[in-house]
């Protein structure tokens, strides 16, 4: 049984970083587009805000999680959108304290989580260490939307292995999502650190394999760049296939973002 601290305590420092990016924000900073189309600085924000109090209700109350759960699926397409335009929508100042307040109540309640627990999710149940990793994933992904807006580069930590092992372990779900069958047999991904460690998933001897730098590999499965801009490699026409559709956030597919020829 895996101790969830060492993830939780990623998350904590993840969230904390972006909170130094957007805690002196003037009203017309948070307004700023981001790189997701139709999003502002405060939209990324409320959208993590209110992940969070989904996840705090996964773990603290899953009656209220399941009716949650009911009111997605009646509006697949809109509900996680509306959540953000509905936060996005509060003064600065109490969406950067609602965020807060969520954020450190999901922590407390990730530590006190009994040990092998699961909890309800928009996919299949999880354990307080696959939520950490989950909201970890997304903090990371909307700080770079933040970021871009704000025209400021955040340089890659270690952190990013919990992106990655999430990445690999989603390929399945990847394939599902696109209404493809998943592949029978693992893939070898081979991806190299911010501080030059390979991090490797599955057998060695796998004729389908994946290699790259980390940082690309987790911005392929957030979808947070194109994977023409990318410099991953494929070998094998499944593995191949699963870098034109990875994703590691729950939901229907993804639309991904363009390469960036196209946007010049």
């Amino acid at each position: 049984m895996a101790d969830p601290t060492p993830v939780i305590d990623d998350l904590r420092a993840e969230s904390d970083e972006l909170d130094l990016l957007v805690a002196e924000l003037s009203t017309e900073q948070w307004r700023l587009p981001t790189p997701a189309p139709g999003w502002t600085v405060a939209h990324q924000i409320a959208h993590l805000a209110w992940t969070d109090q989904s996840a705090l209700l996964a773990v603290a109350d899953a009656d209220a999680f399941r009716s949650l759960v009911e009111k997605a699926l009646a509006r697949p397409d809109s509900f996680v959108d509306e959540g953000a335009e509905d936060g996005a929508r509060l003064p600065a100042a109490e969406l950067l304290t609602t965020w807060r307040a969520g954020r450190t109540a999901l922590d407390a309640a990730l530590r006190a989580a009994p040990p092998g627990g699961r909890f309800p999710w928009y996919g299949p149940p999880m354990s307080a260490a696959s939520m950490a990793t989950a909201r970890l994933m997304e903090t990371w992904a909307h700080a770079l939307d933040v970021a871009g807006a704000l025209g400021v580069e955040r340089p890659p930590t270690g952190r990013l292995r919990h992106v990655a092992r999430l990445g690999v372990r989603t390929r399945d779900f990847a394939f599902g999502v696109h209404g493809l069958t998943p592949p029978a047999g693992e893939f070898r991904v081979e991806l190299t650190a911010p501080d030059g460690e390979v991090w490797a998933y599955g057998p060695e001897s796998a004729p389908q394999r994946v290699t790259g730098p980390a940082l690309d590999f987790c911005l392929l499965v957030t979808q947070r760049a194109h994977r023409a801009d990318l410099a991953l490699t494929a070998v094998g026409p499944d593995a191949d296939r699963w870098l034109g559709i990875a994703q590691a956030f729950a939901g229907p597919p993804g639309a991904g973002r363009p390469p960036k020829e196209a946007t010049r």
